[in-house]
């Protein structure tokens, strides 16, 4: 039986305070995020001693890029424990997992569905298509450009990968990956060519998509509006300052035979070094949240095929029955009720979205139909 626009207006409880144990739980993921960035860290050293042959292959002059690498996967897991504690998170990330092994049967087809989503939404970075031509290019542009920089970057700072010349032959070089040897090639060859210069590559990527990024930026009034600092310039000006430092080391000692490559090292070490000792704070921390979305999308589309939930108020259904009664633990968990005297509607999120904006217009003329009736 459904009830009446009165009923339900004046039904709505306002949200109570946060419960007393909050803090209990705050503190709780606090010591769980501590101990994963710890194990994190020391599976991350333990690997780089054990890649680069106990140290054998490791380069001391780039110690300070391994230890913000360290410092910053601490901070990364940190705070990605911390955000997969939070209730919201929690549920989602939960339910993505309970979706895509639902039915063992639909297996294959899920792990299908996943690489196509990976490469259409990620590689492709089709969700940023729809926003606009302009803006997709400068996000795949710096995407694949910092991409590319962190997979040669890394390997060669861990040890883990590294150039000899072949006994015999000084004009090929040998690439040895944790210590193995595997393929060979001359020094002046094409292939050798692109190799050696994949990070140039790299920064000429990004540039150009942080000029297109920075263009957008100025000429958008929209996000002029609400740009600020922190967030929308200072990523583009620390890998825009990372790009062309390194492009001045390539020049310094392709054509310039060494000039003031000493003072460009250590600015683009500076560079480098502030910008992984950031990223667990800034706006790249979103890198590592954006995976997550390929669950929410078999979260969303699993609740399509499950039981509706019906409106109490129209009775036509507006989302899956799953994601209401997931949607009130979450607000229970965070310290808030919406729990109607209404027996047939228990709960507010069990009305759809066009009704509550009625109910709320409801409202307000019920209270101001009271003020007048008090005056009068």
């Amino acid at each position: 039986m459904l009830r009446s626009d009165q009923e339900l207006a004046g039904a709505v409880t306002r949200p109570i305070g946060v419960a007393a144990s909050k803090k209990t739980a705050m503190n709780r993921d606090r010591v769980i995020a501590t101990v994963a960035g710890t194990l994190a860290t020391l599976v991350l050293v333990a690997l780089i001693v054990l890649g680069s042959r106990n140290l054998a292959h490791f380069d001391a002059a780039l110690v300070g890029y391994t230890f913000a690498t360290i410092f910053a996967t601490f901070g990364i897991v940190y705070r990605y424990t911390i955000w997969l504690r939070r209730p919201p998170t929690k549920m989602y990330w939960r339910r993505g997992w309970q979706m895509f092994f639902l039915q063992p049967r639909y297996l294959v087809s899920n792990l299908i569905e996943l690489s196509r989503r990976f490469i259409v939404e990620f590689v492709a970075n089709r969700f940023i298509w729809r926003r606009g031509k302009a803006r997709w290019a400068a996000h795949w542009l710096i995407m694949w450009g910092c991409i590319l920089a962190v997979a040669i970057t890394f390997p060669l700072v861990f040890g883990w990968v590294h150039f000899e010349t072949i006994p015999g032959n000084l004009q090929w070089y040998r690439a040895y990956v944790l210590g193995f040897p595997t393929f060979s090639f001359p020094i002046d060859s094409a292939f050798g060519f692109v190799i050696f210069h994949g990070l140039v590559w790299a920064s000429f990527l990004v540039i150009a998509g942080v000029m297109l990024a920075m263009r957008r930026r100025m000429t958008d009034h929209g996000s002029a509006a609400v740009q600020q600092f922190g967030e929308d310039f200072l990523p583009l000006i620390l890998l825009f300052a990372i790009s062309v430092t390194g492009l001045m080391l390539a020049a310094s000692y392709t054509w310039m035979k060494g000039y003031a490559y000493d003072f460009l090292a250590i600015l683009h070490a500076i560079t480098v070094i502030f910008t992984l000792l950031w990223l667990p704070f800034g706006k790249f921390f979103h890198l590592f949240q954006r995976p997550a979305q390929l669950g929410v999308s078999f979260y969303k589309d699993v609740g399509r095929q499950l039981e509706q939930a019906d409106c109490r108020r129209c009775g036509k259904p507006f989302a899956s029955k799953m994601m209401v009664q997931d949607l009130i633990i979450v607000e229970r968990e965070l310290g808030f009720t919406y729990e109607m005297e209404s027996k047939e509607t228990e709960h507010y999120q069990w009305i759809c979205p066009k009704c509550r904006r009625a109910m709320f217009g409801l409202s307000q003329g019920a209270m101001w139909a009271a003020e007048h009736k008090k005056e009068t």
